[in-house]
């Protein structure tokens, strides 16, 4: 397992979990869970979150950017101009050229905006970035994402921060059988347990902000998402029995008494 890397964009990363740093109380519980889960990645929303005022708190002083890599996206974005000003803003601020694009459809549902996402992701890539992109969970969208240069996919498994799961196993999986990029759920998951099915149905990893940040015990739930993602990865390479219908004895029948 020591040489299980997770890559994206020919970077590689022990920890198959990306963790958000939204909706905790105070930085120092965001930190303090980050460290726990083992993440090696975290997701910053550019258009939320200090990065210039030096009065008020910085992401960066609790969270090492030389130590965790950052992942800038564009939550809160619902459009493409919006999405694309705020990733070039990313780069000339912190030279950030890996970003994970979010373009929302509507404020209620927060289902992706799937026209407008297809056609920022042709456009960043064109200018060098590095797109890991959330998309709904339709693997014929999926494909041209793929074709349009992308550097992961990252389908929801439920509406953001709704807790229920993954809904459409199906479908994540025709997505991970025609995709050689790295598929990474991203929204819906509510316990460690979704994150294991994430990754016995073939994803390369998960992204997990509510479930950790609001739950009543976030550094508890940190450390069993690590564990899930690992276990879940684990049961995945190991190559599960096949299902039947019928019992079969666990021990031999051959020469019994």
């Amino acid at each position: 397992m020591a040489q299980d890397k997770l890559v994206i964009s020919k970077k590689k990363f022990n920890s198959r979990l990306i963790v958000g740093t939204g909706k905790y109380r105070n930085m120092s519980e965001c930190a303090k869970a980050i460290k726990i889960s083992g993440a090696e990645i975290v997701t910053v929303a550019v258009r939320r979150v200090n990065i210039t005022d030096k009065k008020k708190p910085l992401l960066m002083d609790f969270i090492d950017p030389k130590k965790i890599t950052y992942l800038p996206n564009t939550a809160g974005c619902f459009n493409s101009q919006e999405a694309l000003r705020t990733l070039r803003l990313a780069r000339e601020i912190g030279g950030w050229k890996l970003v994970k694009l979010e373009v929302l459809g509507d404020k209620k549902n927060l289902f992706p905006e799937m026209i407008e996402t297809l056609n920022s992701t042709e456009i960043l890539t064109k200018e060098g970035f590095e797109v890991m992109v959330y998309c709904n969970d339709d693997p014929l969208m999926a494909k041209r994402l793929e074709n349009a240069g992308a550097a992961a996919i990252m389908p929801l498994a439920a509406p953001i921060g709704s807790g229920l799961g993954i809904l459409n196993k199906v479908n994540i999986q025709i997505i991970r059988k025609q995709t050689k990029l790295p598929l990474i759920i991203d929204a819906g998951l509510g316990q460690a347990s979704d994150a294991t099915i994430a990754m016995e149905l073939g994803c390369d990893g998960v992204l997990v902000n509510t479930a950790i940040a609001k739950a009543k015990k976030p550094f508890l739930m940190a450390e069993a998402f690590k564990r899930a993602v690992i276990a879940g990865r684990q049961s995945y390479l190991s190559g599960r029995i096949e299902k039947k219908l019928m019992g079969n004895p666990s021990s031999p029948t051959k020469g019994i008494i």
